[in-house]
């Protein structure tokens, strides 16, 4: 019998699970309980948790496949597990380590790729003394918030995604940068997104769009602008602080 607690965190978004050990394999029913648990509350935190690379990969593999990380530069993952992506500021021989800075702006991951990423499990073994804290925002309450004339204008509109908008990008090093530019030529999305599961729309903006398809720069700017404020409101915001 499952001893899984699953306990609401916040408005917005967020719950915390405990009763389970994420080291070992998960059965049926947990697994199914805790997807569930996901798709209501949108972000799951897992307390006193320590994973090594492999369980961290084996249990990610429950929710699906993962991303085989082609977009990102080789430096920046981790030297025995491609699958997992290094978020640090440290320094490791006189050189950064990691995706440097990575993180600093509103975003979906992955959106410059063909493939947004279904969701990501991020597990922090090092945290600094001040900040660091993550912040999800809703985009089901965002999109269902917006005027019915606003959200007819975003049907069938496309937004240009840029890697190139990713904030700190310029602080790693050039052949970093030339390669993530190489592996990621700008990509177009649909603004309007209708979750596989639940069936709610979202909208798909953030702060690595460029512009919007048909429109110009500066209509571009006004509309993106707009929905970025609206999606980051502190309603629609889960904020956790490890």
């Amino acid at each position: 019998m499952s001893h899984i607690e699953i306990a609401p965190m916040g408005f917005a978004a967020g719950a915390e699970v405990t009763g389970l050990d994420l080291r070992k394999p998960l059965d049926p029913a947990d697994r199914t309980m805790i997807n569930e648990a996901w798709l209501k509350h949108l972000v799951l935190v897992f307390p006193d948790q320590d994973l090594s690379p492999v369980e961290q990969i084996a249990f990610s593999r429950n929710f699906g496949l993962l991303d085989p990380q082609t977009s990102q530069a080789p430096t920046t993952l981790h030297p025995d597990h491609r699958e997992i992506l290094i978020l640090s500021n440290k320094m490791v021989n006189g050189k950064k380590s990691g995706t440097h800075n990575s993180g600093r702006n509103w975003h979906t991951d992955l959106t410059y790729t063909p493939r947004i990423a279904k969701g990501a499990i991020l597990h922090c073994k090092e945290k600094p003394l001040v900040g660091g804290d993550t912040m999800w925002a809703n985009l089901y309450l965002a999109y269902e918030t917006l005027s019915p004339r606003i959200q007819q204008l975003l049907e069938g509109l496309e937004a240009i995604h840029d890697v190139t908008l990713i904030r700190g990008l310029e602080q790693r090093s050039p052949d970093v940068i030339a390669e993530m530019k190489r592996r990621n030529p700008p990509m177009i999305h649909p603004v309007i997104r209708i979750h596989p599961e639940t069936k709610r729309k979202s909208y798909l903006v953030g702060q690595r769009v460029r512009g919007f398809v048909g429109m110009g720069d500066d209509e571009s700017q006004h509309l993106l602008d707009m929905l970025n404020e609206h999606a980051t409101s502190p309603e629609f915001v889960f904020r956790h602080r490890w």
